[in-house]
This record gives structure tokens, C-alpha cells and sequence, in this order.
């Protein structure tokens, strides 16, 4: 098994792995947000600001990302590392977290809601819709790959990944028993790569 040092590219689930936060908890607190989303809703509604950037404003609050991710993405394309975030969460809500930390738009793998005045559906096309998804997304950047993530989909990403990384902020033993390194915090594998 190669080590992390000689990979060609990092793999990042997103929800508490990048971000501290579950995006689809984020998302159903949004349902009972209140003033602040009718606070937006006015100004959409009034024409202040673009239909498009309220809802953006109203859905998709930035995450709170987790200490020392952005050290680590900037140490890692430093080092010439392809950096990419695959979730099983969704892309409206991902980029802008991918946005901060410098990750073009190619490289989020995420779910894609389709929406019109409301709620239409999902993009079927998107492989993380479906079981197995993220080891679909693996073998299709072939590439010596490490895969940094907190559950059991990120470590059934099966052989796809040279070495898998449980980032254990959100501590699931039978993934940290299972993984070839387990990490509590980002600084030790910024520390690992200097």
C-alpha cells in the first residue's frame, strides 16, 4: 500500500469531515429558521437582491468548517495534490465551502437538487445519488488516491482508495478500527506532511 506521502490526490468527505456540521441537519434547520429567512424573503420579494442569491442566502448558510482543514488543503496543493470533495450531501451547499478553501468546481462530487419555484427532484446522473457512489467516484479519478472521511461510506469506497483516513471528529469506532490511519485533528497530518 503506498503511503499518503506519495499520493497524486485527496479525497474529502464533507459533512463532519470538512465541515464540523451535517449539511441535511443544516438543511432541516432551515425549515424553521424564522426571522432571518423572512428577512430575506422581504428583500427578494421588494427586488433589493436577486431572486437567486435569497434563496442561496436563505438555504445554503456557510458551514462551519473544521479547524485546520484550509491549512491542510493549501498544504496539500503546495504539494502539488489534486484535492476533491465527494459527498453524499448536496452540491448548492458544497460549493461555497469549496469556494473558501480554493477547490475548483470540477472537483465536488455531490448530489444536485433541481429546482424550479420549489423543490423538483434530484440530478439522476450525479453517482453519489446512489449506494456506492463515492467508490464510483474514486475509481473514476484513477489516480493514487487518498480518501480522508468520518463513516462507513467513505470507507466502502472499497479498493479504489490506496489508503484510507477515518477523521474521527464524529468518532465511529467500527470505521476507526477499520482504517489505516486514524486522525483526530487536521494538524497531524499537517504535521505528517511538512
Amino acid at each position: 500500500m503506498p503511503s499518503q506521502r506519495k499520493a497524486e490526490a485527496v479525497c474529502f468527505d464533507v459533512d463532519s469531515t470538512v465541515c464540523m456540521d451535517e449539511g441535511i441537519d443544516e438543511l432541516a434547520d432551515f425549515c424553521g429558521a424564522g426571522e432571518a429567512i423572512a428577512e430575506w424573503t422581504t428583500r427578494a420579494m421588494g427586488g433589493s437582491v436577486p431572486f437567486e442569491q435569497a434563496l442561496v442566502a436563505r438555504l445554503f448558510k456557510p458551514s462551519m468548517l473544521s479547524p485546520g482543514i484550509d491549512t491542510l488543503v493549501k498544504t496539500l496543493k503546495e504539494k502539488n495534490k489534486e484535492v476533491y470533495l465527494v459527498s453524499g450531501g448536496f452540491r448548492q451547499m458544497i460549493s461555497p465551502v469549496a469556494s473558501l478553501l480554493g477547490i475548483p468546481c470540477e472537483n465536488i462530487y455531490a448530489n444536485q437538487l433541481l429546482l424550479g419555484e420549489s423543490f423538483v427532484g434530484f440530478d439522476t446522473n450525479e453517482p453519489t445519488l446512489r449506494s456506492g457512489g463515492k467508490a464510483t467516484v474514486v475509481q473514476q479519478i484513477r489516480k493514487i488516491l487518498v480518501m480522508i472521511g468520518d463513516g462507513a461510506i467513505d470507507l466502502d469506497v472499497g479498493g479504489g482508495a490506496d489508503v484510507f483516513i477515518c477523521y474521527g471528529v464524529q468518532f465511529r469506532e467500527g470505521v476507526a478500527t477499520k482504517a489505516d490511519w486514524l486522525v483526530l485533528n487536521f494538524n497531524n497530518l499537517i504535521t505528517t506532511l511538512d
